[in-house]
């Protein structure tokens, strides 16, 4: 089995990616069009080194899942297992966005962000009756050392499913929870939220409220 740290990930050199309009946080799709530019930079480099260089960002299709009618978003804890999830920066840690590195095997096509989205939704979770991911905007966190050389690029998918089905031992429970109980999860300070997905809460509640 292949050394996932020396396998060969997307990459974009964080001065073409940003130019002179970096952000912090969350920048919405309608403004400045990233996606173009990883389409146009990226390039294929070592995970293990990339992982140690700010100077070049890993774009991630970065994933959120809610039942059209109720609005419940589903959310999930990573396992705290070395054997079942490998990144032990994020261990334990609570999330409701699905997504992982962009790989050579999803550039194959035109659009390997969209690729690598329905590849990694395949592997992680089974679900029945959804619509085509649309596009929220971006997360950048320079905050944090996970963040520091990964760029999200963020979706929502609606579906009509209410339950989502885990493939992955990478997820220790998983289940659909309202905003509400979103924010609650964020603000107790014994639980742990993967960056992202607190970053990703206003936009998400905005773009649910429009459906």
């Amino acid at each position: 089995m292949v050394d996932k740290f020396q396998k060969s990930i997307m990459v974009v050199e964080r001065e073409l990616l940003f130019e002179s309009e970096p952000f912090q946080g969350f920048a919405p799709a309608k403004g400045v069009d990233y996606y173009s530019r990883i389409l146009r930079h990226y390039r294929y480099h070592v995970r293990g080194e990339a992982e140690t260089r700010p100077d070049l960002k890993q774009p991630i299709a970065y994933c959120l899942i809610a039942h059209r009618n109720s609005k419940k978003v589903f959310a999930y804890q990573r396992s705290t297992k070395a054997g079942e999830y490998s990144e032990a920066r994020l261990r334990g840690k609570w999330s409701w966005g699905i997504g992982g590195h962009i790989d050579q095997i999803d550039g194959k096509g035109e659009d390997p962000l969209r690729a690598s989205m329905v590849r990694e939704l395949e592997e992680e979770i089974r679900i029945e009756g959804f619509d085509t991911p649309q596009i929220l905007g971006y997360i950048n966190d320079d905050e944090t050392a996970v963040g520091q050389v990964h760029f999200g690029v963020l979706f929502l998918l609606l579906t009509d499913d209410d339950r989502v089905h885990q493939n992955d031992k990478e997820i220790a429970w998983g289940g659909f929870k309202s905003i509400e109980e979103l924010q609650a999860i964020c603000a107790d300070p014994q639980a742990q939220v993967e960056s992202w997905s607190e970053i990703s809460l206003p936009p998400l509640r905005l773009a649910l409220e429009r459906c």
